[in-house]
């Protein structure tokens, strides 16, 4: 371990300061009542200013992050995010403001609420949205209790149910149980789009709508969609679109002229605002015109949102405007067919043909297993790509094939970048096929290498504890 490594705690030195106050000029401060005083001092680490910088610096370089390297991660769309954005969200007349102050200087903001409406309506086909939800989840979360709204005020209230794909974002039956609804599977073809034979038999009285993603998580058009959309709807339930996969969409196919009804953006994805790590996020999400009376006000979030994500999305939809926002999306599809199709030799493609933003291979065509030797794993592929600097794709799902290694390149990195990654991706290939056991141990450059992520899960240490 390097000096720097260590807690800041550890690095603690009795009587060691970094810092220095003025002289309290001001009257003394009225006592601590003791029911709410601490029985004994604050424990703080007592650290120069130097190694309090070193510390956290070096501890910001073991990072990993979009503004650091190449982050492949299939369904998160981790682009990019241009530092106007960043510019635009720190404005004083929208940093400073506070959702409690009087309507009479919020009306910048309001203005941006009242575009941002519109320009997600434009690209989405939708009648009006909602920005209030926090997260694609919550967004998801809202979507549902909008479907379910809209039955009951039709006194429907048999409609309990919801049709789920068997390649479905996990959050997608995760909302719909939470919402209250019974979440009914369909399966897919081998061509890893819906089984329009099999969703017919599952619609009937008790369905409330449909979820699903389009392209869907093996990056795939659902190319009947229009025939899916007329089952459910001839059927009284209605389509909810989760809008995690829009990337390669915008302007060139709108949810809303699918046959939707429901949707929600993931700003934080489609429109390049950082996420991760658990947030910031933002989930708004859009109806049909049939649907507006529906809209929950204020009870899905405190105030109306996560203001700074959507001043960071507004920003990057004016900077790029109509014409090259479909070039987003064109650039993500090119990007992403050029990668499967530079890598299919060496890793197994369930599915041939064209992808839209993302594919999934399932693991390595030769994985070197021999006598008593294991075959390089897809965990393995994703671990040794630490060593060569590049961020590891999205594996093991969806759970449609036992290795899935799901690759999603966004439209921001150049060709250069991407060359890069496929020679890696090629030589981790050949070094599984010679020596697999080199790929077992991987990585073998990082600070750690290989935690016990369950124990780390169910039990994490969340807090230094003075063992001393």
């Amino acid at each position: 371990m390097k000096y720097y490594d260590k807690l800041i705690f550890e690095l603690s030195k009795e009587g060691r300061c970094g810092y220095s106050l003025p002289v309290n000029k001001f009257p003394k401060a009225p006592e601590v009542p003791l029911q709410v005083a601490r029985e004994a001092p604050l424990l703080l680490p007592q650290v120069s200013e130097p190694d309090v910088v070193r510390h956290y610096t070096n501890l910001s370089q073991m990072n990993f992050g979009v503004d650091t390297g190449f982050y492949p991660l299939g369904s998160c769309t981790m682009k990019y995010n241009p530092k106007i954005n960043e510019e635009m969200a720190a404005l004083q007349g929208f940093a400073g403001l506070h959702p409690l102050m009087p309507a009479s200087v919020t009306q910048g903001a309001c203005k941006v609420y009242e575009e941002m409406n519109k320009a997600l309506a434009a690209i989405t086909g939708m009648h009006t949205f909602t920005l209030d939800p926090c997260a694609g989840a919550h967004g998801e979360l809202t979507g549902l209790m909008i479907m379910r709204t809209y039955h009951m005020n039709r006194g429907d209230f048999a409609r309990t149910k919801v049709i789920v794909p068997d390649s479905a974002h996990g959050t997608n039956p995760a909302s719909a149980a939470v919402c209250g609804l019974e979440v009914v599977e369909v399966k897919s073809l081998e061509n890893g789009r819906i089984d329009v034979e099999a969703l017919k038999p599952l619609l009937g009285p008790d369905i409330a709508g449909i979820m699903m993603t389009n392209p869907n998580t093996l990056g795939l058009f659902e190319t009947e969609i229009k025939t899916i959309a007329k089952l459910v709807h001839d059927a009284g339930g209605l389509l909810y679109y989760d809008g995690a996969n829009m990337n390669p969409l915008m302007g060139v196919v709108r949810p809303g002229d699918m046959g939707f009804d429901i949707m929600h953006l993931n700003l934080h994805k489609t429109f390049s605002t950082p996420h991760g790590g658990g947030g910031p996020g933002s989930g708004p999400v859009g109806v049909a015109k049939h649907l507006e009376g529906c809209i929950p006000g204020l009870r899905v979030s405190g105030f109306h949102g996560n203001f700074g994500v959507i001043l960071r999305a507004y920003a990057y939809i004016l900077a790029l405007g109509n014409q090259h926002l479909k070039e987003v999306g064109q650039h993500a599809v090119l990007s992403a067919n050029y990668i499967k199709e530079c890598l299919k030799d060496k890793y197994k493609l369930p599915i041939e043909g064209v992808c839209k933003h993302e594919f999934v291979f399932d693991g390595l065509i030769n994985d070197g297993a021999h006598d008593d030797v294991p075959g390089a794993t897809t965990l393995d592929v994703a671990k040794r790509l630490l060593d060569y600097g590049f961020h590891a794709p999205t594996i093991y799902f969806p759970l449609l094939f036992h290795q899935a290694l799901m690759i999603e390149p966004t439209e921001t990195e150049s060709k250069e970048t991407i060359d890069a990654f496929i020679e890696v991706m090629r030589k981790i290939a050949d070094e599984a096929a010679a020596d697999p056991m080199l790929l077992h141990e991987a990585p073998h450059c990082t600070p750690i290498s290989r935690p016990d992520e369950t124990t780390a899960a169910r039990n994490p240490i969340l807090k230094y504890q003075d063992t001393l």
